[in-house]
Order: structure tokens, then C-alpha cells, then sequence
């Protein structure tokens, strides 16, 4: 959160010239009031959610083990890893970028593919974590959840994959690992709209499941990344607070 803070000052003192009317509302003022907790009534027990964790893991290991196993099969097993691996690209990334990978895991030796996928999935773990501050304020149902990663996954895979790499360095890692956490918070603001007062949060998890811009943004140079955060006509959006100068949503 402090990062987010962060994140909206910068903001509004790289714009400071233009017309307020013209900037995105902040994040932080209200993502700050959203309660940790949630509906406590709706929370499970302790030894539930320790035995869903070891369920969720637990049958990861063993979908890994058994592809691996699988991969030792005679004539079939050298063909298991590079369909895992286009399996699981093509979801993320699409089918051509999934098909080149494909094809390199086929004269590629099988460590080189067992490292590429180890660090496809330790990214993701690592996403989800550095994004724990914000899901932890906006609730989202597990389906609800699942599609707003699955709608964002080619962009967090390189953003995540990146830092995952950086934090294998020793010593170096942990310095990393906050520069991670401040480009997170300045990520949330490129793929999700700024929240609402607690008051009007009740629909807002179901508004972000879809990354509405994503083909704008994917699209614009890196120099010009706050370039769909302004409207260039005139404003249609009201402030969400007094706190907030009103802008143009961003999801």
C-alpha cells in the first residue's frame, strides 16, 4: 500500500501542468479504507483453508511428478514435456508463441525445459503474492479470481518471470524484491480501474474481471504508458471521493 501511495503522488506530479479534470482518480485514498478481513462471516476456519492450501499444492506436485514420470516412457515420453509446456503456453501467451517453444523443446535437452517450466510457475506463485496486498482488499469469488488472472496472464508471465529471475541472485534478491513490490503497485494501476468508496465496493470485484483496455494498452510505446489514463475530450467521469480528482477509469 505504501507503494501505492507511492505510485499516485508520482502520478500527480508528473502530470501537475495538465488539467486535473483530465487525470485518473487515485487508487490509494480509498484502497486504504477497504477492510483486510472482509465479510468474516464468509471466512474459513483455520484447518480448512490449511487443508485447501495443501490440496491446491499438493495436487500441482502431483500433476508435475506424473508429467515427469510420463516423460520416460519409451517412443511417447520424449513428445509429454513439449506438450505440457504448449499445453500451458497457449493459454498464457497464444498458440504461435506456444508453438515456437513447443518446437525448441523438441532438440532442446529435457533440464533446459524442466528449468523453463519451473520458472514459468515459480513467476506465477510469485505474481500472486505480490498482488495478495490488493486481493486482500477487493474480494473476489474464487471463479471471479481465476478469470481476472487468466484475462491478464500473457502481461503478469513477463512481468513476473523477470523479477523471479533477478531474485535468484543472491544478496542482490532481496533488494529486488522491493523494487518488485513498487512495480506491482504501479502495475495495478495499468490493469485494473481505480476502487470505490467501501460504501459502493459491492459490484466492483465483478467490474475488474475484465482487462476492458488491454489491447489500447498493449499497444502503447513504454514512453507513453499513461497516454488511455487522460481523456483527450471532455470528462465523462464524476470523483469518486472528495479525496480523488476525478479521470478517466483504466481496466
Amino acid at each position: 500500500m505504501d507503494s501505492l501511495e507511492w505510485v499516485d503522488r508520482t502520478y500527480i506530479l508528473k502530470h501537475r501542468s495538465e488539467d486535473p479534470k483530465t487525470l485518473r482518480a487515485m487508487y490509494y485514498p480509498n484502497l486504504k479504507m477497504y477492510s483486510v478481513h472482509g465479510d468474516t462471516s464468509r471466512r474459513k476456519p483455520p484447518i480448512n483453508a490449511a487443508l485447501a492450501f495443501l490440496i491446491r499444492f499438493g495436487r500441482r506436485a502431483a500433476i508435475s511428478l506424473a508429467v515427469y514420470m510420463l516423460s520416460y516412457l519409451p517412443v511417447v515420453g520424449r513428445l509429454v514435456l513439449p506438450a505440457a509446456s504448449f499445453y500451458t503456453f497457449n493459454q498464457a501467451v497464444g498458440p504461435i508463441p506456444a508453438t515456437i517453444i513447443f518446437g525448441s523443446s523438441l532438440v532442446l535437452h529435457k533440464k533446459y525445459l524442466v528449468i523453463f517450466l519451473s520458472s514459468y510457475f515459480s513467476s506465477r506463485s510469485l505474481m500472486r503474492e505480490l498482488l495478495e496486498p490488493y486481493f486482500s482488499r477487493v474480494h473476489f469469488t474464487k471463479e471471479q479470481k481465476r478469470l481476472w488472472f487468466r484475462d491478464r496472464e500473457g502481461l503478469l508471465f513477463g512481468f513476473g518471470v523477470g523479477f523471479y529471475l533477478f531474485l535468484k541472485i543472491p544478496l542482490l534478491g532481496v533488494l529486488i524484491y522491493g523494487i518488485a513490490e513498487a512495480s506491482t503497485a504501479y502495475l495495478i494501476t495499468k490493469i485494473t480501474d481505480p476502487p470505490p468508496s467501501p460504501a459502493y465496493s459491492e459490484r466492483f470485484a465483478d467490474t475488474q474481471v475484465r482487462w476492458t483496455n488491454k489491447h489500447e494498452f498493449l499497444r502503447l510505446p513504454l514512453g507513453s504508458l499513461d497516454a488511455n489514463n487522460t481523456e483527450t475530450q471532455s470528462p465523462k467521469r464524476t470523483s469518486i471521493n472528495s479525496q480523488t480528482p476525478s479521470g478517466k477509469k483504466f481496466s
